[in-house]
């Protein structure tokens, strides 16, 4: 027998390593739920920088369908990443504190792949602490963001993003640009096209980021209220200062651009 007709459904998956992580450390019931959300959020967010990477290769290599799809796969994982939480909020705030004190300075706060995903969106600002113990986080830091991978697309299918953009120093925070603005409102003009397609796929991503977000400030609302979170945060409050912070704020801008421009033409 061949290595590949020996191989099992539990020994490819890996299933008895796999069910072994699951180690509650007290005897409270919703303990083990609370593990396994968590342990799948980061196995999500492996499969996030996984389709990442590809949609940054395909942007970068001017492939509208590919990229499209891998889009849309990413809008679509953040959509179940927030439907996990329908499931965490049937756990009640006394049913939490049963084990909480056991969780001791553990917090979601300190997800390493969720702040790469940041990075990988485009935020540029992070403790110093954190970018100090991570290197994964640090790579992320210096590489082109989605956004830039997303402009060399549009300039690969001809339209006039401005040099200085594509030149730019992609450790840098992005600041919103009239220029680029200038060039999404004319990829919008055909908002038929592949390239506007693409636009929105990436602004579907964006949502989903910033949907999980809420969902989240109401889950932690829900569950503690306004109790110093276990990692030492402001728990709800600290996760609601980060709300409706987009990721591609020119493609979100130029909405309101488009409206003025399609009333002046009428």
């Amino acid at each position: 027998m061949d290595d590949a007709q020996a191989v099992t459904y539990g020994g490819y998956l890996r299933l008895d390593e796999l069910l072994a992580c699951q180690e509650p450390r007290t005897g409270a019931h919703d303990e083990l739920l609370f593990v396994i959300i968590h342990q799948v959020y980061e196995l999500w967010f492996k499969q996030i920088l996984h389709e990442a990477a590809l949609l940054q290769r395909r942007l970068e290599a001017g492939d509208s369908a590919g990229a499209l799809r891998t889009a849309r796969r990413i809008a679509k994982i953040l959509k179940t990443v927030v439907g996990q939480l329908d499931v965490l909020e049937t756990m009640t705030p006394r049913q939490f504190a049963s084990f909480r004190d056991a969780l001791g300075t553990s917090s979601g706060f300190q997800s390493a792949q969720f702040r790469e995903i940041e990075a990988v969106l485009g935020r540029r600002s992070f403790p110093a602490s954190d970018v100090r113990d991570d290197d994964r986080l640090r790579a992320a830091l210096g590489r082109r963001s989605l956004l830039d991978s997303l402009l060399r697309y549009l300039a690969a299918h001809g339209h006039a993003v401005p040099a200085a953009v594509l030149e730019r120093d992609p450790a840098a925070p992005w600041r919103p640009d009239p220029g680029v603005q200038k060039v999404l409102l004319a990829v919008y003009a055909d908002d038929t096209g592949p390239a506007a397609e693409v636009c929105e796929a990436l602004v579907d991503v964006d949502e989903g980021v910033q949907e999980w977000r809420y969902r989240h400030v109401k889950m932690v609302e829900r569950t503690i209220g306004a109790k110093i979170g276990t990692g030492g945060s402001d728990g709800a409050e600290y996760l609601r200062r980060t709300l409706f912070t987009p990721a591609f704020p020119d493609l979100w801008e130029v909405r309101s651009q488009i409206e003025e421009t399609v009333v002046h033409d009428a």
